[in-house]
């Protein structure tokens, strides 16, 4: 099948609508960024500062698709990753994304002056399609075997998450921090291994601490932190009792998006507006490209998007995983409080809860914060909702 008919077999699946983007006028939220777009904006004007700044960060967004021609994964036949490779790929992106935030912040923009930012250029080289580079298609299904990852088929986000948490332990080698080619923690928020406890799953303080001490190797109490939350929203359909609390995380200044998409077509969903989710799309075939981490002149065009596709988000996939990033305690601490902000305001139907520890952990999330510098007492006795037999089945809640 050639890129341009996968394209079209793509869109029809998923639908990719230009039109309609500033009609409503209803504000864009754009992994924690708010662009406010005007009701007088005629559908085809984009020069105003809120549709033009909300295309240039749109843009901005590293994209990651299928690539062709690069050498033979493992032991497999496969030199390209059409037609399997798209949660690879979308989880590539987030990643990317966490990594661009790290190492020159939110607001960075592209460019088209040379020389490229080393730090950009340094980020790119990392998912490069070689073994040499450390988060390419080849690394990450080594290091998800354990997970059933192969070559040639696919993959569902929860075993994606486990796969990357795999992956960056087996890369962390050097004693340098400042040299991690992932410099944050990684926690995967979901559910006890033995997988019996049913209800939202839980973040807990004392974990991310933990994880925090073991990424620093003992040195340090905190560091960065990457959030991994793996969810099961409903059953064939999202249930909507969850998708205002969805399109909330976009909110927060720590969002880097939703791995998710239609079934079996896995996108990176980075922003909402009204009802509709903004989203990078891997289905695209390119050739294999490998920017040398020292190229400042590289040509990275193929590593961008323009075209903005939306699709509604009540028919997104429930298979689903959240993203976020934290740059230090400060910021973890702001994130928690509004996750617990979040779950007190879902009328019982949390995506996650906070809890400082496991043992304080009975349903109860609104004091686990009350260590917080930078938080407030809740004015609620902190207790969660936790639905009766007949709401939970509405629910449709499946637990990872």
């Amino acid at each position: 099948m050639t890129s341009g008919s996968m394209r079209r077999l793509q869109e029809r699946i998923l639908g990719s609508h230009r039109s309609g983007v500033y009609s409503s006028g209803g504000d864009i939220w754009l992994l924690g960024v708010c662009h406010k777009i005007s009701q007088d904006q005629a559908p085809d004007d984009v020069t105003s500062n809120g549709a033009a700044g909300f295309e240039l960060d749109f843009s901005s967004r590293i994209l990651i698709t299928y690539r062709k021609g690069f050498n033979v994964i493992q032991d497999s036949k496969y030199t390209s990753d059409v037609n399997w490779g798209c949660m690879l790929r979308s989880s590539q992106m987030l990643v990317a994304q966490a990594l661009l935030f790290h190492r020159l912040g939110r607001s960075w923009r592209k460019t088209s002056r040379k020389p490229l930012d080393k730090e950009y250029v340094e980020v790119l080289h990392l998912f490069g399609d070689s073994e040499k580079s450390a988060f390419s298609v080849h690394n990450l299904l080594q290091a998800g075997r354990a997970y059933d990852l192969a070559a040639g088929s696919w993959v569902g986000p929860y075993a994606m998450c486990r796969s990357w948490e795999n992956l960056v332990r087996l890369k962390r080698e050097t004693p340098n921090l400042q040299d991690q080619q992932l410099p944050m923690a990684i926690y995967i928020v979901s559910g006890d291994e033995d997988g019996e406890r049913g209800g939202a799953p839980v973040l807990y303080i004392d974990d991310a601490s933990r994880h925090c001490f073991e990424f620093s190797k003992g040195q340090l109490d905190w560091t960065p932190i990457l959030l991994l939350v793996p969810l099961v929203l409903g059953l064939e359909k999202i249930n909507p009792r969850y998708i205002l609390s969805l399109k909330t995380t976009f909110t927060f200044p720590q969002s880097l998006g939703i791995l998710g998409g239609k079934p079996s077509v896995s996108t990176y969903i980075v922003g909402v507006q009204d009802e509709n989710a903004f989203y990078l799309d891997p289905h695209e075939v390119q050739q294999v490209v490998n920017i040398d981490k020292d190229d400042l002149e590289a040509d990275t065009s193929s590593y961008h998007c323009n075209v903005i596709r939306h699709i509604p988000l009540e028919s997104m996939d429930p298979s689903l995983a959240i993203g976020f990033y934290c740059r230090d305690k400060d910021d973890f601490d702001d994130f928690c409080y509004r996750a617990s902000k979040l779950a007190d305001e879902s009328d019982g139907a949390p995506l996650f809860t906070v809890a400082e520890t496991h043992s304080t952990n009975s349903g109860r999330h609104g004091n686990a914060l009350d260590n917080c510098s930078r938080l407030v007492k809740d004015d609620t006795d902190g207790v969660v909702h936790m639905p009766n037999e007949e709401e939970a089945h509405e629910d449709d809640w499946q637990f990872l």
